[in-house]
């Protein structure tokens, strides 16, 4: 028994600084990766950064289609509007005069 409370203190001393150092080699091996991943998403930022123009200049020419579109099909939908509205003032008309 006091052989293995001798013993007992010393292998829990190794055994914690294995661990501490196992700790240590993790904790580098993650800052390295951190530092990795970091340059690779400032990459894709950067990249993406450039094609903001692009996408900003489709943006602009699918607004001014739509606003077009719009346009027009205000136009078609009051001409279309306006033929029915006249043919019903029309038979009311023929209506009233009966």
């Amino acid at each position: 028994m006091d052989t293995l409370l001798q013993y007992f203190p010393l292998v829990l001393y190794i055994l914690g600084s294995a661990l501490l150092v196992i700790l240590i080699i993790l904790s580098i091996k993650l800052i390295k990766t951190i530092n990795k991943t970091n340059e690779i998403l400032e990459e894709a930022y950067n990249k993406t950064k450039s094609l903001d123009r692009i996408f900003d200049v489709i943006d602009k020419i699918t607004d001014t289609f739509s606003t077009v579109s719009d346009a027009l099909l205000t136009r078609l939908l009051t001409l279309v509007s306006r033929l029915f509205t006249k043919k019903k003032k029309n038979s009311t008309d023929e209506d009233e005069e009966e």
